[in-house]
Parts: structure tokens; sequence; C-alpha cells
């Protein structure tokens, strides 16, 4: 082996600190309102507080860092601290989510065993299949009859077109 020479390029220059360096020390967050988490897109959450109130209102969030990637999704019942008067331009932000009842998720990969969450605090679930154009798939019908049974989450069917094809035979089977 042969020795190697060195040069300016090869030597590690760390910049210096810019900002100031953060405290361990984090905020109680203790006048933080609770709210339902209603869309989600591109990081930007909207959230309903006072839900069922005359004075329920939208107001609009980030997730806050210190919630790490963890992700908070539709259903989610949140603490929101910030700006929450929901006017346009207002931004609130997420520094809690609560814990869920139930969620639906669904695998990442085929080959990979992480799950993402597509739903939180679910009451009911509709499956929606249509009488004929595409055919109803029994298979998919008893996933998602599974899913729903093992969260405790109270399932509808609902069959559409039956205009223009009779509800199939396999549909009685569910009917209880």
């Amino acid at each position: 082996m042969t020795p190697r020479e060195y040069d300016e390029s090869d030597a590690r220059i760390r910049p210096s600190r810019t900002t100031r360096r953060r405290s361990k020390d984090r905020p109680s967050h203790d006048g933080s309102e609770t709210a339902l988490v209603v869309s989600v897109d591109r990081g930007r959450s909207g959230c309903i507080i006072h839900e069922g109130q005359e004075n329920q209102q939208l107001v609009v969030a980030m997730k806050a860092r210190e919630l790490g990637p963890k992700s908070v999704v539709v259903g989610d019942s949140v603490e929101i601290v910030g700006d929450v008067s929901g006017s346009e331009g207002s931004l609130a932000r997420i520094v809690k989510v609560n814990e869920r009842k139930n969620s639906l998720s669904r695998t990442v990969d085929d080959a990979a065993k992480l799950e993402r969450t597509i739903v939180a605090n679910i009451d009911q679930l509709i499956i929606v299949v249509a009488s004929a154009n595409p055919e109803p798939r029994r298979g998919l019908i008893d996933r998602f009859l599974v899913s729903a049974f093992i969260e405790k989450i109270h399932p509808i069917i609902v069959v559409t077109k039956i205009d223009v094809a009779p509800i199939p035979e396999f549909m009685v089977n569910y009917q209880s």
C-alpha cells in the first residue's frame, strides 16, 4: 500500500454555529385547546375547535417539531396553541396528539412491515360497492369488514347501481 498525498480539500471544516443552542426546557402548553383534525394537506391540518357548539370554527395548524415523525391524520384529537382565531392567514401549532381509540392503517409497501395510519377515532365505516360495472368483489368486502370488526367500528354496506343490475345474491349473507 502506497502512502497517499493529502491536500487542503481533505481537511474537514465544520461550519461555525450561527444560531444559539436550543434549550432542553420545553414549554408546558397549559393554554392549549382541544381540536379535531378534519383535513391534512402537505403538512397543514384543518382543525375544528369547539366542535358541536355555536362558536365552532376551522383553524389551520402545523405539527410542532417536538412531535417528531409521528403523523397527524384525519380524526385525531389534538392540542393546539398559537393563533386559534381562524382568520385568513392565521396559523396555529399542534403540540400534542391525544390517544386514539381506534384507527385504520395500510402497509407502506408490500414487502415492508411498516404501516401508515390513514384515519383515526372512527365510529362507523361505510363500504360502498356497485351491483354491476365493476362487479362487487367479495374478498374486498370481507377485508373491510374484518378491519372494521377488529377495530370495533360499526360497518355499513351501501350497494349502488341497483337500477342497472339487481343486488348480487351473496350480499344476502351480509344482511345481519
